[in-house]
């Protein structure tokens, strides 16, 4: 029993915001003796911190509860849209490279916009795509198996490719990528 509420009825995140609102609470009613001594004033920091934590854990978990909340096609277009970039990205190093006067703080933020974008690539297709989407399959289902050994075979290509384009400025690897992400997205909707 906790403020005379049963915590086993919480499951483990909610009972951590339970436990921490109740404590923020506590030391808020007594904010004239508390509040006055700076190592209370840091507890409630901390404790203020954690409640932060907590509730950021609760937001970002949501998507492997699982919910059943897709955006299949959603997550095609942001692939797409990260591979646009990745490629204006290299097209502006290589153009502002060539510069008499190099202008390098514009070449670094253009760099770190690659790798940012092929980051965003590789989350999207081993976050959302391998964890929660492709379904292992029965090797007794010749069929399903054979499409399930297809696409992590292309989405594991994808996280290749995508590593390649930080790595350079070779456009190729745009090409394969968006190769790669046109043959996933025709076998997995089954286009």
């Amino acid at each position: 029993m906790f403020g005379g509420r049963d915590l086993k009825k919480f499951d483990n995140v909610n009972r951590e915001i339970f436990i921490l609102h109740n404590f923020v609470t506590i030391c808020i009613k007594f904010k004239g003796g508390l509040m006055s001594n700076i190592s209370n004033r840091f507890s409630i920091g901390v404790a203020l911190l954690m409640l932060t934590a907590v509730c950021a854990r609760v937001s970002f978990a949501h998507c492997e509860i699982p919910c059943g909340i897709y955006g299949d096609e959603m997550r095609f277009e942001m692939i797409e849209e990260h591979i646009v970039t990745i490629e204006k990205s290299m097209q502006m190093i290589v153009e502002l490279s060539k510069e008499a006067e190099k202008n390098y703080n514009q070449i670094v933020r253009w760099i770190n916009n690659k790798e940012e974008h092929a980051n965003h690539i590789q989350e999207i297709v081993s976050q959302y795509f391998l964890t929660q989407r492709v379904k292992v399959a029965d090797a007794k289902d010749k069929d399903a198996y054979q499409k399930y050994v297809k696409q992590v075979v292309l989405l594991q290509q994808m996280l290749v490719f995508a590593m390649k384009a930080k790595q350079s400025l070779d456009f190729t690897n745009i090409a394969r990528l968006r190769t790669l992400l046109e043959e996933f997205e025709r076998i997995y909707l089954g286009k």
